[in-house]
């Protein structure tokens, strides 16, 4: 049995016992060449593979078993790319595809993993199919579009089929933000209470009988002239109740995970990225060691678009559901969710291979990521086999004048789905009250308020994004910004938020004039590629075929490539200096920025090849030696990218803190205070400190 990855290989071996021999690919063991597009056009885009670099003794390896064995199983992942891999293997170990080898397993337990071997099946070949398109219309388009991009803009560059489109995304957004004039506003606050102890914090709505709210905003509150006039028609009248409403609302649990919000959700609630949590998925995949248990999947295949789940892992659930919690906690029938859009519904969604595995029970035996990410799979998995959750809404509608206010109240009747999944409530409880009831003012503020641009993508909000467009395939969505990174193109700022660099805006410029809008090869548009999506679900199908697809695409990006060729040389800006010379050659330092970000560089280079790096200074003085020493909080990076802050005079001083420090001092203990997300805390006791300067 040949499998991809070798800690799957360790798991099957366990499972299947001496009889079976089972051998890892290590990926792919065949691809295009990298050094040349490797398709013949005129040849009906016949791609040529060749054995991927350093393969040559793993080839060997399996020729030999193969012919040795009984029969050969191809257990690749059960996926499009799982499936081209098997298909590679097939032709190198001269299996026919008529013959029955390929066994595909959902999840890496006993019983999956025997039913699977007892009845192999054919390879899929339009699943291949599907999967050499993409294969070959990604490469059409880097191959072509990166010299196009060398030769109009600098050499180095590369452009791709999903890239390009994400790329955009990203700096659409960067011209929104620009583009955008905040719009004043006034927040009118009013408080007031009664002789029993009630009170109530209501917002100003309404002015004589129309609302002044607009997107959720009292964006017709325009100025300071108008809210002092609310506040002075609420201080020289009676606050009366007009109206209280309470009613129940049922709020329905989170569907299981897919691999887009499994992604979105460890970024959120982990702090992992989309690379990252995928390779935490794969090993719970490919099997852990438990003590009793032995070496086993832990979780279903986590490359899927499907929310499904088979009939025996709801029962399990079930009756998990029903030994743990009151009967209540229990809906009728279980939940049944369907994705949005097109899904491959052979897989099912992302979930615990073994429901009475708690997280609990198998903590020792996971890292802490391991942990972390499966205690997250499980509670989303049975929190969405469990009953409503059960929500009180109150509205409260009062008046004093010309004035109307309002005020809204939530609070948890009963817990349902949310005792393993957080609700997220946002409003507060509020006490009821009775129409016509007089209510004490107490005091009331205005507050002035500037509207905001839209957001910049972080990771995870791109990938919804992409998601909603239907632009990528859950396999690739943890490479694309990951590419964009390393292409220059794109970079987080301090709140881990995606923006295009000079370069990268440069770049989507250029392919928007040319790729976009009247081009009959739009491959910056979502729509297009979208459609590009749509058509190879289709070859999957069995509605489409490959070739057609692709020379239907190369006919209209080719002559779409044939006029951008004609295009001026996009000038690059120049170098940033820095008002110093070098101290080596005395010409004038500038500021650059490569493959691991800005840097200072001598403009003598290449005859000087002085260079140092870009001291982000925060602002903020050395918790160690800022008092004594002056040291400062400077920003860098470590070898694999991730941010951390450390002292201007290392190595004289070895402060170092993976979060900003806030140059203020802890009242609790004095220690150091730093900086996550909206929120000071100290890193000795633990003390948090709100910032309350952030909008609502």
């Amino acid at each position: 049995m040949v499998v991809e990855s070798p800690s799957k290989a360790k798991t099957l071996s366990k499972i299947l016992g001496p009889d079976y021999v089972i051998k890892s690919s290590v990926g792919h063991i065949r691809d295009l060449p990298r050094s040349r597009m490797a398709i013949d056009i005129e040849r009906d885009f016949t791609p040529e593979y060749i054995l991927v670099k350093g393969k040559a003794a793993i080839k060997n390896e399996l020729t030999a078993l193969s012919q040795a064995a009984n029969s050969v199983l191809l257990a690749s992942d059960p996926d499009r790319e799982g499936e081209a891999i098997a298909w590679h293997l097939a032709d190198i170990l001269e299996i026919s595809l008529e013959q029955k080898c390929r066994v595909r397993f959902y999840e890496i337990t006993a019983n999956a993993v025997r039913e699977a071997v007892a009845h192999p099946e054919l390879i899929d070949r339009h699943k291949v199919d599907a999967q050499q398109a993409r294969r070959i219309l990604d490469r059409l388009v880097g191959y072509t579009l990166s010299p196009l991009l060398w030769n109009k803009i600098r050499y180095g560059l590369s452009a791709g089929r999903v890239q390009s489109v994400a790329l955009d995304l990203i700096c659409q957004r960067e011209r929104e933000i620009a583009k955008f004039v905040p719009e004043e506003y006034w927040n009118v606050t009013v408080k007031a209470d009664t002789p029993d102890g009630r009170s109530y914090e209501m917002r100003v709505d309404r002015w004589e009988g129309k609302t002044l709210w607009k997107n959720n905003l009292p964006l017709l509150i325009k100025d300071g002239d108008f809210a002092e006039a609310i506040l002075a028609e609420i201080r020289s009248h009676e606050i009366i109740v007009s109206e209280f409403r309470l009613r129940e609302n049922q709020r329905k649990p989170q569907p299981p995970f897919k691999t887009s919000n499994m992604q979105q959700e460890a970024a959120r609630r982990l702090g992992l990225s989309p690379r990252r949590a995928m390779r935490v998925a794969q090993d719970l995949y490919e099997g852990i060691d438990i003590p009793g248990r032995g070496h086993i999947g832990m979780i279903t295949y986590m490359r899927t678009d499907s929310l499904r789940l088979a009939a025996e892992a709801l029962d399990a659930c079930r009756n998990h559901i029903a030994s743990c919690y009151a009967p209540r906690y229990l809906p009728e029938k279980p939940n049944i969710y369907t994705a949005a859009g097109r899904s491959q519904d052979a897989h099912e969604a992302i979930r615990p291979t073994d429901v009475s595995l708690t997280p609990e029970s198998v903590k020792n035996a996971l890292t802490p990521e391991q942990f972390k990410l499966y205690d997250m799979i499980w509670r989303r998995f049975v929190a969405s086999q469990m009953a409503n959750a059960v929500v009180a809404n109150s509205t409260l509608l009062a008046g004093a004048g010309r004035a109307g206010m309002r005020q809204f109240g939530e609070s948890l009747i009963f817990e349902g789905w949310s005792v393993l999944w957080p609700l997220d409530l946002k409003g507060e409880v509020m006490a009821s009250a009775q129409e016509g009831e007089r209510l004490r003012f107490i005091s009331a503020e205005k507050e002035q308020r500037f509207t905001r641009p839209p957001a910049r993508y972080s990771e995870p909000t791109l990938i919804k994004a992409l998601e909603e467009e239907g632009v990528g395939r859950p396999s690739t969505y943890a490479t694309i910004v990951e590419t964009l990174y390393s292409r220059d193109y794109v970079e987080k700022n301090e709140d881990k938020r995606l923006i295009p660099t000079s370069l990268g805006t440069i770049v989507d410029e250029f392919l928007l004039k040319y790729f976009n809008g009247e081009s009959v090869a739009s491959i910056v548009d979502t729509g297009f590629t979208a459609e590009m999506e749509k058509e190879l679900d289709e070859i999957e199908e069995d509605k489409r075929k490959w070739l057609d697809v692709v020379r239907e695409f190369w006919n209209d990006f080719s002559r779409t490539v044939n006029l951008a060729k004609d295009a001026e040389k996009v000038p690059l800006p120049d170098p940033e200096s820095i008002g110093e010379d070098c101290p080596e050659c005395g010409k004038p330092l500038v500021k650059k920025r490569g493959r691991f970000g800005e840097f200072i560089a001598c403009t003598g280079y290449p005859e000087c090849k002085y260079t140092r790096a870009v001291l982000n200074v925060i602002g903020v003085k050395c918790p160690k030696c800022g008092e004594t020493d002056g040291g400062d909080i400077i920003k860098r990076k470590s070898k694999k990218g991730k941010s951390f802050f450390g002292c201007s005079r290392y190595p004289d001083c070895d402060y170092i803190a993976w979060n900003q420090p806030t140059g203020e001092k802890c009242p609790e203990c004095g220690n150091a205070l730093q900086k996550r997300g909206k929120a000071a805390f100290c890193p000795q006791c633990g003390h948090k400190v709100r910032d309350e300067s952030t909008d609502e």
